[in-house]
């Protein structure tokens, strides 16, 4: 389909009220949509189903499918090259201010308190859009971030979400499994030559451990790679990577709920940060941190070919592939506001300021696009 045609189409779904969602994955040109065939809201039981999931940071709540039976499923290429980043007003709200760090100030106290060790504490802004037209915020988000998962999500019953984030859950082909541990951020200067300090050192530290730790029992083969510097829009991370072979008895349910929600959007340990976090946020993430992606998708390979392995051509190899990013840098849109979301994680070393600070660069990402 061509790209025009394919727009036209998610603007038609849209204007109709029908559930859909459109994304592109990093790195990659293809833009996929799927669109549901009516309004009904339907939840996952246990991951088992076939579908597009969006799920929400308090892993108590439901997550919503699209499953793909229901669906048309459409795709394009969006050969789109990035753009450079605009100049943003960063005029600073002092309430809004004030809060994050009294806010930051209470979640070093209790770090102290030794009630957690980490915890990932977060605000929201408010942006008046001239119009609401989410398929052209879409595809500036496609133009100006090539290295982040794109998506627009919408649901007459739950609302609209976009957003360009960078960190991949977990990826599963077959048995072959990784996750990504992404933490720490300071501002890109044009290189990735950083000096990280300890404290997004240990950041980096408690996420990759917790993954480690909550896979033990459901993989073998576990592989840790090296920690690297990655760029992500206007800011640069801390980046290791963790790949191995699911067990052949593992369920896909059981290993989300001991991953999600982890260290990089939670806290450590999980269930005290999180609970500092429904008890002193003042307002509800909803899918903010929460993870989005293809359940299940069903990819086919065609078996490598050869003079020895001529009857083994006809036949070809059908794969479960499942791709869940984390929900960052991401915004929801109510009638002409778009609510932005942001955070960062807090341990005992952090500076309160600097904290606030790291919300505003995050907060660019998605401003840059409005």
């Amino acid at each position: 389909m061509i790209l025009e045609d394919f727009f036209t189409r998610i603007e038609q779904q849209y204007n109709n009220k029908q559930p859909f969602v459109v994304y592109r994955k990093p790195k990659k040109t293809e833009v996929k949509g799927v669109l549901q065939s009516h309004d009904g809201l339907i939840f996952t039981k246990d991951f088992k189903e076939k579908g597009f999931v969006f799920s929400p940071f308090d892993d108590a709540e439901e997550s919503v499918l699209i499953p793909f039976d229901v669906s048309e499923i459409i795709s394009s290429s969006s050969n789109i090259l990035p753009m450079e980043s605009s100049g943003q007003d960063i005029s600073v709200n002092e309430e809004e201010k004030q809060q994050h760090i009294s806010l930051v100030n209470k979640g070093i106290e209790a770090i102290k308190e030794n009630k957690f060790e980490k915890v990932v504490l977060s605000r929201k802004e408010q942006v008046t859009l001239e119009k609401n037209n989410p398929v052209s915020i879409f595809k500036k988000l496609l133009n100006t971030y090539s290295s982040s998962f794109i998506y627009c999500w919408y649901h007459p019953k739950v609302g609209l979400w976009l957003g360009a984030t960078p960190e991949t859950l977990i990826k599963i082909e077959g048995s072959q499994f990784s996750i990504m541990a992404l933490a720490g951020t300071q501002n890109y200067t044009g290189n990735l030559d950083v000096i990280w300090q300890d404290k997004e050192k240990q950041e980096q530290k408690f996420v990759t451990d917790f993954i480690v730790d909550s896979l033990q029992t459901s993989v073998e083969s576990l592989n840790i790679s090296e920690i690297e510097t990655v760029k992500a829009g206007n800011l640069v991370h801390l980046k290791t990577m963790i790949s191995a072979r699911l067990k052949p008895d593992s369920k896909l349910k059981e290993i989300i709920s001991k991953l999600h929600p982890t260290p990089a959007v939670c806290g450590v340990p999980k269930g005290a940060s999180k609970q500092f976090i429904l008890s002193n946020e003042n307002y509800n993430r909803e899918f903010y941190t929460g993870f989005l992606g293809e359940l299940n998708f069903e990819t086919t390979s065609a078996p490598r070919s050869g003079k020895r392995n001529i009857e083994n051509r006809a036949y070809s190899i059908t794969k479960k592939s499942t791709q869940l990013y984390v929900n960052l840098r991401c915004m929801q849109i109510k009638n002409n506001t778009a609510i932005i979301y942001v955070g960062g994680g807090i341990t005992a070393n952090s500076n309160p300021e600097s904290e606030w600070g790291e919300t505003v660069s995050k907060s660019l990402i998605i401003k840059n696009v409005l």
